[in-house]
């Protein structure tokens, strides 16, 4: 370090650059998973992950998204297990139903397209197939997941006379 009776010159390219603010990569990256988050929130974050690593053409933030999009599916599994919270069930109920509009994409259930999904995001971090190959596994991958949180936000009850009822017209175990 200098002295400040230095005859020492200070050149632009020495100087500490500027901060530079934050990215929304970043900010993602930084973005906490844990276990205090319902199954919203998760969904919402691996459609988060997703959207962002489809658009990304950078090997090492593809592998922290991707990376992080795994821990975020495997939360998912768990979540899954777990009985609903009643604001969640609040959002999942109508007034009046029409089950032909609530009908999934696969008949495929949530656990195995999560399950699905979890191999796609770790086939993508093992990283030995070819850029081609990594491109339609990442696009499958964001379609998956789109339809997987199209699923499981879709509402699923109704409100009877007789309390909650599933849509599809069987009866509510515990609701879940």
């Amino acid at each position: 370090m200098a002295n400040t009776n230095t005859t020492t010159i200070t050149h632009a390219e020495i100087q500490r650059p500027e901060p530079v603010t934050e990215s929304a990569i970043t900010a993602l990256l930084k973005t906490p998973l844990g276990a205090h988050q319902d199954l919203f929130q998760i969904l919402d974050s691996c459609q988060f992950h997703i959207d962002a690593l489809i658009e990304n053409d950078d090997n090492t933030e593809c592998m922290a998204l991707c990376g992080r999009l795994y821990a975020a599916l495997e939360m998912l599994k768990f979540a899954l297990k777990a009985p609903l919270p009643a604001h969640l069930i609040e959002r999942l109920t109508v007034d009046v139903a029409e089950p032909d509009n609530y009908r999934g994409a696969l008949s495929t259930d949530s656990e195995t397209l999560r399950e699905y999904c979890a191999a796609l995001a770790m086939l993508l971090l093992q990283r030995q197939q070819s850029p081609e190959q990594s491109q339609h596994i990442t696009g499958l991958l964001f379609e998956l997941i789109n339809v997987l949180v199209e699923d499981l936000k879709t509402p699923r009850f109704v409100r009877t006379d007789g309390g909650l009822a599933m849509i599809s017209g069987e009866a509510v175990p515990g609701i879940h």
